[in-house]
């Protein structure tokens, strides 16, 4: 973490210092806002402290709810998600008070006793090193409420507006006549709590994010429709607790008895509280009798299916039935599909609102968190007049095509829960299915498509390791300032600027090289993104976060001999960043590990940390050929300068 560069800083160096609507933020609701997100969920939440880092837009967070979540429903948190924390700056807070999963055991009917259960394969969470990152178990409430600690001590300070419930919406169509200068949505509002409860009040936004659960009103005002339907199995649902026998009980398990049913076991942090998933069976039509299990028959399944072992339930903080449901919302955004490319989005769906699923895989809340990441920063970048507002239609594109992947992930994966063993493939299908998928259950399997931020992938070949359109998968790198060992992608936060790493060739730092051609060319040339899209008065790396890796250890590399551009001068004082040179780990060879050529490379990843682009050090036309689609040409620059 960087700070003191706009002088000395004896506090808390996470809280930043306040700037542009921040300073004056009014106390309440204003009747014109730049962004309106309904609902303080998980997508919400991550969407308003990425919004906050910019102090300029008018960012506002209503909910319904008289105050915070004290108790959520979801608790799995996928590495990608605890990756996205770091770039948020508390993964290592939350990691602290969270129950982290090593390892999962599946259990099953003994051969010689069925009516008994006994523990089969139990292989490792992340057996093939899919991330650095941990699986960890806690609650939603603890991670909105990080959240809304780095809103409130970004910029912006945006805090929520609760007790505020989303009545409806209507869009003007700007393109037949309405004010140019006028925010176009304008939004109703009822009062749920407080002096004014029950009265309706309107707001009108630029842009509005719907992150209002699965019974989405936003989505009922856009016309969009959720499309799909339920399983037609029910499973009991219960925080607990209890005293067992029952071996596992701090382990996860899946557990498959021969004619009870089957188990999904979570423990939960804290040492003490564990969740239960518990099979109730097929719903019959209209389903009512299954929906109404009281819980005392859920902890009589329970015991049922872990024999001869017990479950002595002692206190329940939490429990629901629910049956099974997969549906995807027939677009993210309110542009009808006929009309695509015709008008600027002005309301997005995101999370709940857009796609639901069973809560088995863990996939909910971790998807959801990259939907409001993903509107989040573009938002930000349209309206500061750093990209232009086709930018927007990307959200949709990208994020419906990965909720329809995760149904069909969790459809199967439900399907095989529920699936007695004697009637899978194999003794060991189920365990086999977790393990062939886990690079899904952990969130690396989403992959974006070619188009105005994401490249082809014509050099993939340089860096083989950094698919283009997956996350940076970050690796170890020696600083060469000062030695020490990092992790080369948990530097960049989530700040809304994109990333370039240029990997070097093998000449060392001060003799020719590619790497020297390319860095005098990007703080030079007039057709540079770095001078192009970096507005007047800015830092120089506050549009592009420029590095440099060499392939020698950082003994090898005098930092005198490093181009300037990987060393800017920021802050009011101008002073130089060290953190931006690195150098090769001898015993985590960064490029053997990723497959980068040692001719070098150059990789461009967005906000979101997902790569856009991989490029030889020589293409530098293809480079701004690149920025010029995905960012508008800033004020320091004149027009002939950017043709």
């Amino acid at each position: 973490m960087q700070f003191h560069h706009h002088g000395y800083v004896s506090g808390d160096p996470r809280v930043q210092p306040a700037e542009g609507y921040g300073l004056d933020r009014p106390a309440e609701l204003p009747d014109e806002v730049d962004v309106l997100i309904v609902g303080s969920g998980p997508a919400g939440m991550i969407a308003a402290a990425q919004l906050a880092q910019f102090p300029g837009i008018r960012t506002h967070i209503v909910e319904r709810r008289a105050g915070r979540l004290e108790m959520g429903q979801a608790d799995g948190i996928q590495a990608r998600s605890v990756e996205t924390f770091q770039a948020f700056g508390f993964a290592e807070r939350i990691t602290a008070e969270a129950y982290r999963i090593t390892e999962m055991a599946f259990w099953k009917p003994d051969p010689d006793k069925p009516e008994n259960i006994v523990r089969g394969a139990v292989p490792p969470d992340d057996g093939h090193g899919i991330s650095e990152f941990p699986h960890l178990i806690v609650n939603q409430a603890r991670v909105l409420d990080y959240f809304a600690e780095v809103a409130a001590r970004a910029p912006a300070r945006v805090t929520p507006d609760y007790g505020l419930e989303f009545v409806g919406l209507t869009v003007a169509d700007v393109a037949d006549g309405a004010d140019q200068d006028s925010p176009p949505v304008t939004v109703t509002l009822r009062h749920t709590a407080g002096p004014h409860e029950g009265t309706e009040r309107t707001v009108r936004a630029r842009y509005v994010i719907g992150a209002d659960g699965a019974h989405s009103a936003v989505r009922q005002a856009i016309g969009r429709k959720a499309v799909g339907d339920k399983a037609n199995h029910a499973w009991g649902v219960m925080d607990v607790l209890a005293v067992t026998d029952f071996p596992d009980v701090r382990t996860k398990c899946a557990i498959q008895s021969h004619d009870g049913g089957s188990i999904l076991l979570i423990p939960r942090e804290g040492g003490f509280l564990a969740r239960w998933y518990v099979d109730l069976g097929e719903v019959p039509p209209g389903g009512g009798s299954v929906r109404a299990t009281p819980l005392e028959d859920v902890i009589a399944r329970a015991n049922r299916i872990i024999h001869p072992y017990t479950l002595d339930v002692k206190d329940v903080p939490w429990h629901s039935v629910y049956e099974v449901g997969h549906r995807v919302t027939d677009g993210f955004d309110d542009v009808a599909h006929d009309h695509t490319g015709t008008r600027t989005p002005r309301v997005f769906l995101t999370g709940d609102a857009c796609h639901t699923h069973s809560a088995k895989a863990g996939q909910g809340m971790n998807v959801s968190m990259q939907d409001g990441w993903n509107i989040a920063w573009k938002l930000a970048h349209v309206l500061t007049g750093r990209a232009p507002e086709a930018l927007l239609a990307t959200y949709s594109a990208e994020r419906q095509v990965i909720a329809q992947n995760l149904i069909s992930f969790d459809r199967e994966w439900s399907r095989l829960m529920s699936t007695p063993p004697e009637d899978l493939p194999d003794p060991t299908y189920l365990e086999d299915f977790y393990v062939q998928t886990a690079e899904f259950l952990f969130g690396f399997r989403t992959q974006y498509q070619p188009s105005m931020i994401v490249s082809g992938q014509a050099h993939q070949e340089l860096a083989a390791g950094f698919p283009v359109g997956k996350r940076f998968k970050s690796a170890l790198v020696e600083r060469v300032a000062d030695g020490n060992p990092t992790h080369l992608g948990h530097h960049a936060r989530a700040d809304g600027r994109w990333r370039v790493y240029a990997f070097a060739d093998a000449a060392a730092p001060g003799e020719p090289s590619a790497l020297r051609d390319w860095a005098e060319w990007l703080r030079t040339a007039p057709g540079s993104p770095l001078l192009r899209h970096t507005p007047a008065g800015t830092d120089p790396d506050s549009v592009l976060d420029v590095k440099v890796v060499y392939q020698q250890d950082h003994f090898g590399v005098e930092i005198a001999e490093v181009p300037e551009v990987f060393k800017p001068r920021v802050g009011p004082f101008e002073l130089v960043d060290y953190e931006k040179v690195y150098a090769t780990d001898p015993a985590h060879d960064i490029f053997e590990l990723r497959g980068i050529d040692r001719g070098g490379a150059a990789v461009v990843v967005r906000p979101d940390q997902y790569v856009a682009a991989v490029l030889p050090l020589s293409a530098t036309d293809e480079l701004r050929e690149f920025f010029a689609g995905a960012l508008l040409p800033q004020d320091n620059t004149t027009t002939e300068e950017n043709a």
